[in-house]
């Protein structure tokens, strides 16, 4: 299933992080649920104390923005924002993109995020079915819910999300996949982010 999917990461004070991952987890994923968000994933970047990355879901641009009025508008973001906000330094890290979502299983260990920005988008989505996808499953590092830009217009600007920038990531189990040299079909090197999801205890 395809769904418009937001890939979100906070750089936070210093120290707060599981403040507002204990917040995030009591109110935030059942309030979102509540007013038609699919929360997935949340985790903490192992590389960096200070960033939260998490992602949700919708089916159609539509109904995003209909849910987050309806969210940001509702009694648990008033109830909570202020002591959310005071967490964040930077919270418009966002790419808007169109996949199926991710959740790292309960069981599941670390997780790795590869984002890649190709210079020929197309080119680059032939070229990771054809022989990056077989060479990464074939040594072991599958790529699990690949995903691709969505450059639908931001229907929710109260939220702004990143623009004119054509990106292809991909999910891991474990520990970030070893990639070739893919300078050829890519602006800038790749970049992979360590993740632990959230309840794998306080870092």
């Amino acid at each position: 299933m395809s769904l418009i999917v937001e890939l979100r990461q906070y750089t936070l004070h210093p120290g707060a992080r599981d403040t507002l991952i204990d917040l995030f987890e009591r109110e935030f994923v059942t309030g979102q649920d509540a007013a038609g968000i699919a929360v997935g994933g949340r985790f903490r970047d192992l590389d960096d104390p200070d960033r939260f990355v998490w992602l949700r879901s919708f089916p159609d641009m539509a109904e995003r923005e209909r849910a987050l009025h309806a969210f940001y508008g509702g009694p648990v973001w008033q109830a909570h924002r202020v002591r959310a906000n005071a967490t964040m330094l930077d919270s418009d890290d966002v790419l808007l993109l169109r996949g199926p979502g991710f959740a790292a299983p309960r069981a599941a260990g670390p997780t790795a995020v590869t984002i890649c920005h190709p210079r020929d988008p197309a080119a680059f989505a032939g070229h990771f079915e054809r022989h990056l996808r077989p060479a990464l499953t074939a040594a072991g590092t599958p790529p699990l819910a690949v995903h691709r830009s969505e450059h639908a217009e931001n229907t929710f600007p109260a939220l702004p999300v990143r623009t004119g920038e054509d990106v292809l990531l991909w999910f891991t189990a474990g520990e970030a996949p070893v990639l070739p040299d893919l300078s050829a079909h890519l602006e800038s090197a790749p970049r992979q982010l360590r993740l632990g999801p959230v309840w794998g205890g306080r870092s």
